[in-house]
C-alpha cells in the first residue's frame, strides 16, 4: 500500500472512531450541548465527561507516538509552532462559541448528524460552509488575517 493511501485510510479509520464516539456519548444531539452551555440552569456535565476522557486517551497516546521519530503513515509529525494568543484567535473562539451556543452542533457532530439531523443540521452545515467562505474571502482581501494562529 502507497503512503498516501495508509495515510487516506488511517483518516477514514480515525473518523469512524471519531463519528461513533459521538453518537454513542449524545454528543450530536443539540440539546446535550445546549446543557452544557446552560451553566446557570438545568447543567449537563455529560459533555464535560466526555471531553475529560478524549482529553486522557489523548495524552496517553500523544506521549508514546512523540517518543517515535515520525508517524507511521507521515513523514514528520504536524505539531503546532504557534503558542501566543491574539486577538484574532479571541475573535474566532468568540464566534465558535457564538455559533455553538445559537446552533448546539461543533463542526464534527454537525457533520455525523447530517443523515438523522434533520434541517437543523443541514441549516447549520450550511452557514458553517458559508462562514468559512467568508472568512477565506477575508483572508485573501486582509493577508494580515492568514497570519492567525491555525492558518494555513
Amino acid at each position: 500500500m502507497s503512503p498516501v493511501w495508509a495515510e487516506r485510510l488511517v483518516a477514514l479509520v480515525a473518523g469512524v472512531v471519531f463519528s461513533a464516539g459521538l453518537l454513542l456519548s449524545g454528543m450530536t444531539r443539540p440539546e446535550k450541548v445546549i446543557g452544557f452551555l446552560d451553566v446557570g440552569g438545568r447543567w449537563d456535565a455529560s459533555l464535560l465527561c466526555v471531553m475529560a476522557g478524549a482529553v486522557a486517551v489523548h495524552l496517553a497516546v500523544y506521549r508514546l507516538t512523540l517518543g517515535r521519530p515520525a508517524p507511521l503513515f507521515s513523514p514528520r509529525f504536524w505539531l503546532p509552532v504557534r503558542t501566543d494568543i491574539d486577538r484574532p484567535l479571541l475573535l474566532g473562539a468568540a464566534l465558535f462559541g457564538v455559533g455553538w451556543g445559537l446552533g448546539g452542533y461543533c463542526p464534527g457532530p454537525a457533520l455525523v448528524s447530517l443523515p438523522y439531523g434533520g434541517a437543523s443540521a443541514l441549516v447549520f452545515v450550511l452557514a458553517m460552509s458559508l462562514g468559512m467562505l467568508a472568512a477565506a474571502g477575508l483572508e485573501r482581501a486582509f493577508p494580515a488575517l492568514g497570519d492567525a494562529p491555525g492558518a494555513g
